[in-house]
């Protein structure tokens, strides 16, 4: 009985790591940070676009010539199809975020599904044809069919190396002071040009920090790419 019950708690506890952890592998891998490559890290952004934050974000990587990865969530793209559009032209990567932005560990496969496909066929048709080949999970919460599924619509699953917390409106200064000190090699940065609630919702500190934040990693030695396939 003993035992029994140790197997049990076990299964659960693995079931709870791959649940809530966004980097587990117990569902499936996530990529989390670059391979092999000593001196370069990689800025995300998710929950976009928005109207105020992406066009101020995406000047600023224009301006400096760092390429970065968005993980868009589809009702977005549908209500600001000209901003995913800025997105590919500038020769960013695009990523599935899903449509709805709900938990999806929460929900069965067909929902999860449905959630995944109609993310990439909005960004897809909003960027004039660029079918996204990685998928963020909202939260990093998955289940034990999230990621195959992603896999079936050709995309990578992709978790974080370090997130800051930058939805919480910390200040600018706090945002850059966390990513620039919390970079690793190889780090997947986690921040938003978008709120997955509320589709105006303020993202100018994730904004007004991005030039430092990239000043900042350049000062460690640190290069800026985009995502492996």
């Amino acid at each position: 009985m003993i035992g029994l019950g140790l197997v049990g708690l076990a299964a659960a506890s693995l079931a709870a790591h791959g649940t809530w952890y966004r980097n587990s592998w117990i569902f499936g891998a996530a990529l989390h940070r670059l391979p092999g490559v000593d001196d370069v890290v990689s800025l995300t952004f998710d929950d976009g676009p928005n109207p105020q934050a992406t066009p101020v974000i995406l000047d600023v990587l224009r301006r400096e010539g760092v390429p970065a990865t968005f993980f868009i969530l589809g009702r977005h793209a549908d209500r600001w199809p000209s901003l995913v559009r800025r997105v590919a032209d500038e020769g960013h990567q695009l990523g599935n975020h899903g449509y709805w932005h709900r938990k999806l560990h929460r929900r069965g496969p067909a929902y999860v599904r449905d959630d995944l496909t109609r993310g990439t066929d909005a960004i897809t048709g909003a960027s004039g044809g660029v079918r996204p080949r990685h998928f963020r999970a909202p939260h990093g919460f998955r289940s034990p069919w999230v990621t195959s599924i992603a896999r079936t619509l050709g995309q990578r699953t992709v978790g974080w190396s370090l997130g800051v917390w930058d939805s919480a409106r910390p200040g600018t200064g706090e945002i850059v002071r966390r990513s620039v000190a919390g970079m690793l090699a190889g780090s997947i940065l986690l921040l938003h040009d978008g709120d997955g609630y509320d589709p105006e919702g303020d993202r100018r500190q994730t904004a007004d920090a991005l030039p430092l934040i990239i000043d900042g990693l350049r000062a460690r030695g640190f290069r800026f790419a985009t995502l492996p396939a």
